[in-house]
């Protein structure tokens, strides 16, 4: 990176910025967080610490985390935790459709933890939840964000083939920074995901995107970004790490927001149709607006 293009953090409790100043007010997921352990359903915002929480419970939205809430990776900057998963609950998708129903979402984003002791790596659970909220709801679009199924392509071809309208993968950081950021997963392997899934069915949109502030070097973003362009994903998620908490691997920088202008702009010129960017972008966050006529674009 160049000199000022980054805060860099000089200790670990260093005070945010003033652009990340949100704040979670609990009333406002008060009715959302009630229907969800109504239903014995997770979500990965509440798992994995999200901080726009507050913001999408608000408007009756939330992220899906299916297959349990224990992960068998645990990758550094993940507020989910590692450990042993429970069993499937093959009742699970019947709960999740219902959730939809009575949320009476448009769009539905369905994640789950990393099963890598399933020998399909939990496909087909996302197969039975995309069946299940298609019944119940079947005017609603569906993204799925999905783990990279150890590099499984029948598991993947079996997702793709129950047809989400979005199917992410995160590459969640630089090729340089995986053995420190996400142990147990691989780069290539992951690229291989998005370039498979694009290959699969072109009507299906893939979607992938990337967190700043860990370390990263510009040129390293860009690289990323050619990198994924070029398997044929096309929407694009770019966000600010928060480290979930001090067990977690520390922030490196704060990226100020005009870098998350300048990344969005070089990404769209690069030939990704939507791009949403900024620091308190998440994958799932404003989900929707990448299937609208202007998406990611305006923002």
């Amino acid at each position: 990176m160049r000199i000022g293009i980054y805060i860099e953090m000089r200790m670990c409790a260093m005070t945010r910025p003033s652009w990340l100043n949100k704040k979670i007010r609990l009333k406002d997921c008060a009715s959302v967080k009630t229907l969800l352990a109504d239903l014995r359903l997770g979500t990965v915002c509440e798992e994995a610490l999200c901080p726009n929480i507050g913001e999408c419970f608000a408007k009756g939205q939330a992220t899906f985390l299916i297959l349990g809430k224990h992960c068998t990776r645990g990758c550094a900057f993940c507020g989910v935790k590692r450990k042993m998963p429970d069993p499937v609950d093959p009742a699970e998708s019947a709960r999740v459709a219902e959730a939809v129903e009575r949320l009476g979402l448009d769009h539905v984003v369905i994640t789950s933890v990393t099963r890598d002791d399933l020998p399909d790596g939990g496909a087909q659970a996302f197969v039975d939840t995309i069946a299940a909220v298609r019944a119940k709801r079947p005017a609603a679009t569906i993204e799925v964000l999905i783990p990279d199924f150890a590099g499984n392509r029948e598991a993947l071809e079996k997702v793709v083939a129950a047809h989400p309208e979005i199917l992410g993968h995160n590459i969640e950081t630089v090729k340089r920074l995986y053995g420190e950021v996400r142990r147990g997963a691989d780069y290539e392997r992951s690229l291989e995901v998005l370039r498979h899934a694009a290959a699969c069915d072109g009507t299906v949109r893939v979607k992938s995107g990337i967190m700043l502030g860990l370390g990263e070097r510009e040129e390293e973003v860009l690289a990323a970004l050619a990198d994924v362009v070029e398997t044929g994903c096309r929407f694009f998620s770019i966000g600010q790490y928060l480290a979930p908490g001090r067990e977690h691997y520390p922030v490196q920088a704060f990226i100020p927001p005009d870098r998350f202008v300048f990344l969005k702009e070089k990404a769209l010129t690069m030939g990704f149709d939507r791009v949403v960017s900024g620091p308190y972008v998440r994958s799932s966050y404003h989900a929707a607006e990448y299937l609208s006529p202007s998406g990611g674009e305006g923002r």
